[in-house]
Order: C-alpha cells, then sequence, then structure tokens
C-alpha cells in the first residue's frame, strides 16, 4: 500500500474526528455549566425584570441554570461590551435593548464594540411603547393642542428624560423634531426622579414607557397624550397613537433582545433562538409582559440583524439633527 494514499486516509480519519468531535460538542451544549444572562442595566429596571422572567423560563426549557448577571454603567455600554469579549459557546448571552444597539452607536464617540459585527443577535424578547404624558395643569387635553401651546410660547415648557442620551431623551427629540417645536430639555439620573418632577410640575412634559407611567395616568395624576408605537396600547386604548394625532410614520419604542457573541456556533444559535420563543408563547412570559403595557416579538436571527441596522441608522439621524452630544 502506497504512503500517499495512507496520507490520505489519514487526513480524512482526523478530519472525520474533528468534525464529530465539534458535532458531539453542539449536541452536548448546555452541560451542567451556568448560563450566565447578563443585564448591563442595574437590578430593579425594566430591562432588568423582563430579563429575569426570560430567565426562569430558559432555564426549564434548557434544563439548564440560567442565572441573571448585572453589569450596569455607562448607558448599558459597560455589560454589552463585557459580553462582546466572552467565548462565543453560549454560556454567556446579554439582554440587549434599544439603547445598547440602537442609540448607543450614535452617542458615544468611543463605543468599544460594534453593535452589528460584535454580536449573534438571537430573538426580539418584547417592545413597549412610549407614551407623551404631562403634568396635569399644562392646559392640553389632547397632542395637537399640546403642539400649539409649543408653538405659541417655545421657551416656556420642559421635558423630562432619564439621562442625556437616553433612549427617550432621543425619541423626544424625535417628537420635536417631527412636530417642529421647541421645548427645554431636563435630563435625571433614571425614570423615577423625573417621573416625581413631572408629578410635582417642575417639568411639563415627558416620554415614559406605558409600564412605569400607567398607575398615574389610571389616577389622574398625569394626562396622556399619545402612545409611540404604531398600534394603540392595550393598557391605554382611549390614548391614540402619535400617527394617528397628525404625525404619520412616528414610531418610538423601547425594545429589549437577547443576543451572545460574535460567531456562535448555528447549532446553539437556533437552540437559543427556540427556546427563547418557546418561553415568550408560554404561560408565564407573555402574560406578564402584556400587564406591563408590553408585547412578545416574532422578530428573530438575521432578521433581528436587520432591525438592529434600521434602528441604528434611525437614532443616528435624531441625534445629528438634534445636535445630541455627550462628553
Amino acid at each position: 500500500m502506497n504512503a500517499g494514499f495512507i496520507r490520505r486516509c489519514g487526513a480524512v480519519a482526523v478530519g472525520a474526528a474533528l468534525v464529530l468531535s465539534a458535532t458531539s460538542a453542539l449536541a452536548a451544549w448546555p452541560t451542567d455549566k451556568v448560563i450566565r444572562l447578563v443585564v448591563p442595566f442595574a437590578a430593579g429596571g425594566s430591562t432588568d425584570l423582563v430579563a429575569r422572567k426570560l430567565a426562569e423560563g430558559l432555564s426549564k426549557q434548557l434544563s439548564a441554570n440560567v442565572i441573571v448577571e448585572n453589569r450596569p454603567g455607562a448607558g448599558g455600554t459597560v455589560g454589552t461590551d463585557y459580553v462582546a469579549r466572552q467565548p462565543a459557546d453560549g454560556y454567556t448571552i446579554l439582554m440587549g435593548s434599544v439603547s445598547t444597539h440602537g442609540s448607543a452607536p450614535c452617542i458615544y464617540p468611543k463605543l468599544p464594540y460594534n453593535a452589528g459585527k460584535d454580536f449573534t443577535p438571537l430573538a426580539v424578547v418584547a417592545t413597549i411603547p412610549n407614551v407623551i404624558v404631562i403634568n396635569k395643569d399644562v392646559p392640553a387635553q389632547n397632542l395637537g393642542e399640546f403642539v400649539q401651546l409649543l408653538k405659541k410660547d417655545p421657551e416656556k415648557y420642559t421635558y423630562a428624560s432619564n439621562g442625556p442620551g437616553t433612549s427617550n431623551h432621543l425619541a423626544s427629540a424625535l417628537f420635536t423634531n417631527t412636530a417642529g417645536v421647541k421645548m427645554t430639555h431636563v435630563p435625571y439620573r433614571g425614570s423615577g426622579p423625573a417621573l416625581i418632577d413631572l408629578l410635582g410640575g417642575q417639568v411639563n412634559m415627558m416620554m415614559d414607557v406605558v409600564m412605569t407611567s400607567y398607575p398615574y395616568i389610571k389616577e389622574g395624576k398625569i394626562r396622556a397624550l399619545a402612545v409611540t408605537s404604531s398600534q394603540r396600547s392595550k393598557l391605554l386604548p382611549n390614548v391614540p397613537t402619535v400617527a394617528e394625532s397628525g404625525y404619520p410614520g412616528f414610531e418610538a419604542i423601547v425594545w429589549f433582545g437577547m443576543l451572545a457573541p460574535a460567531h456562535l456556533p448555528t447549532d446553539i444559535r437556533d437552540r437559543l433562538s427556540k427556546a427563547i420563543v418557546d418561553v415568550q408563547n408560554g404561560p408565564s412570559l407573555k402574560p406578564y409582559l402584556e400587564e406591563q403595557g408590553a408585547e412578545v416579538s416574532s422578530i428573530a436571527n438575521d432578521a433581528f440583524a436587520t432591525m438592529i441596522k434600521s434602528e441604528t441608522d434611525k437614532w443616528c439621524k435624531v441625534v445629528k439633527q438634534a445636535d445630541i452630544r455627550l462628553d
């Protein structure tokens, strides 16, 4: 038997062994190793609450221990960058958001990660509309009347945000650009302090996620003018959308999505994506989200990647038009 034939047979055997080894490794995922679901924001916020509910469901779907790990800082970019640098083995995943993968690339000049290239998109978990709310003493009953007030006295009115460059800051900037009005931005450290001052009349308007404003709207302490989704909120069925109020095509939603480091093996990606979808449609997460004014999403994998590109383009345009800068 000639040596060349032996070498060729040996090479084929080695190649087959490598393929079998890789296939076996993928088939064995997940093992008893903990799967870390990193939340790049502090515990107790909306991103964290959704992540913890999802982690419970994923633990059951995958027969694995899925734990939430909070790594807050710099508008979510610290924890997001951490995940980007982890092995692409399915044991570290991220609860990303419109902030980390939509607006951050537009407002941080030295962002340490590439939102489009450094991650494997898995699935959008949920979307939540913002609602434009005003202090109850502002003399406007609908969005049209409020816009007229702003045009009449552009120096008088203020709007609160969760902080410079946050999603509701950019959503408010999109609204003022679209409506052709001006307001003074008053940034806060989180939605809690901003809502307190809105209730007290220190600021006039805020664009907030439905889940946190809803109790105050229901009690009549603040007035809802419009929601920012393309469809009305199930929590606020009598409140029109911004598009219905005279600004067709306007949309500024908050979304949460699961991502892994780039180059995640396709087999693991597909198993994770399926598990997420199964949890979304299960008896626990979907009712919880709907109670919060959120809705599950069917966007996954490549469609999610396309969405990230679209969101980044959209918010970078807003940032440029409003000349928003972070030091």
